[in-house]
Formats: C-alpha cells, sequence, structure tokens
C-alpha cells in the first residue's frame, strides 16, 4: 500500500476512535441505567480502556507516517510496534471475541438490556465489532516487529493483573462487580476465569504475529 493510502487510513482510524471517545464522554453526567454504577466512572469498563488504547496506537501510527522512510526505525515506530503488536491487536480482538460469546449467551451476564437506552445500537458496534475489522485492516495495511514472545507475553500479564486488581478494587470499594458475569464465580472459579481469559489473549497474541507473518514476511 502507498504511503499516502495507509497515511489516510490512520488518520481515518484515530479520528473515528476520538470520535467515538468524545460520544461516550459527552454521557457524562446523563442519568445512568440500570447496570452501569457511577464508582470509578467508565475506566473501570476494559471496553472504554481499548477504546483509548486504540485511538493512541492509530494516532501514534498517524505521527509516525510523518516520518521520512529513512528513520522507519525511530524510537516513535519501534514503541507503534510494541503497542500494536503486544497490546492493541490482542486486548482489541479479545474484546470483540468475550463480548460478543458472552452476549450471545447470555447478555444480561455482560451488557444489560437496560443499556439500550442509554447506548444507541450503533454505539455498541462501534466499541464491540468495528474494532476487529480496523485491526485486521491494520494488519494488511503496514508490517509490524514483534517482540520477543516471553517478553510481549510477559508485558501483557502484567498489564492483565493490574486490571484485575482494579476490577477486584471497585468491587471491594462498593459491593458490585463491573460485569455481573463476574458475581457468578467462586474466589478460585474467579480466578480460573482470569486465566482462561490471559490463554484467550495470549492465543490472540500469537495469532497476530502469525498474520503479520503470513501477509509481510516474504516482502520483509
Amino acid at each position: 500500500m502507498t504511503s499516502a493510502l495507509r497515511r489516510a487510513y490512520h488518520i481515518s482510524a484515530f479520528g473515528w476512535y476520538a470520535f467515538i471517545v468524545k460520544c461516550l464522554a459527552a454521557k457524562d453526567g446523563e442519568e445512568l441505567p440500570a447496570g452501569i454504577f457511577v464508582y470509578g466512572g467508565p475506566w473501570k469498563y476494559l471496553t472504554f480502556l481499548n477504546l483509548l488504547l486504540q485511538m493512541t496506537f492509530f494516532g501514534l501510527a498517524a505521527v509516525s507516517d510523518l516520518q521520512p522512510e529513512k528513520k522507519t526505525r525511530s524510537a516513535l515506530n519501534r514503541c507503534k510496534d510494541l503497542l500494536f503488536a503486544v497490546f492493541a491487536f490482542p486486548v482489541g480482538m479479545f474484546v470483540v471475541v468475550l463480548f460478543w460469546t458472552i452476549f450471545a449467551y447470555d447478555r444480561e451476564l455482560v451488557y444489560p438490556a437496560s443499556i439500550d437506552t442509554f447506548f444507541p445500537p450503533w454505539i455498541n458496534h462501534a466499541m464491540h465489532t468495528l474494532v476487529l475489522p480496523v485491526l485486521l485492516g491494520e494488519v494488511l495495511v503496514q508490517p509490524h516487529t514483534y517482540p520477543r514472545t516471553k517478553n510481549a507475553l510477559a508485558a501483557l500479564g502484567a498489564v492483565g493483573l493490574a486490571y484485575l486488581s482494579w476490577i477486584l478494587w471497585v468491587y471491594m470499594s462498593v459491593g458490585v462487580w463491573v460485569y455481573p458475569l463476574l458475581g457468578l464465580f467462586s474466589t478460585p472459579g474467579l480466578f480460573g476465569f482470569f486465566f482462561f481469559n490471559m490463554s484467550v489473549v495470549t492465543l490472540l497474541y500469537l495469532l497476530g504475529n502469525k498474520l503479520n507473518s503470513h501477509v509481510w514476511g516474504k516482502t520483509r
């Protein structure tokens, strides 16, 4: 893909995520429906954190597109590749896969029907569906340098533990789980569910690495 088209893709993706984040921020102050509580604001939801992650990545990608070709391995590009490979792709794909899997089983466990009055369907799909094609588009648009697998998985594990700690803190503070699904687990079951999720994220990281090599291996 030409540099002009790649730049247009990155700018469009960044603008899209900035628009969605702005739409969510505009909801601040509105009466919250059942299933959403005030404590922690949107920062307690992985979906919102993922939107910020995607916006940050595509913002960095758009800025890096402005650099001369000879600086393709600058610190900015290394940071961009690391962000996409280790976090943006696996976490973004994880949000889509887990959300729709649980939603198909019982939406009340992850996205109660009462929320439909607060978020119109298009915002739901913007948060939980369109992330996937945008990430796959990025795989086709530009190659990314992946770090050593053990280092990447260590970073993913650290971030996963940090988010789990945050979820537990919210629960201990207000006595309500961020996601109703978590209330169904015993303490051992909760940690088992966490390790299962980390296994899925690990597989998604490996998938991203495989797709990157498949699309760009010969070229590189």
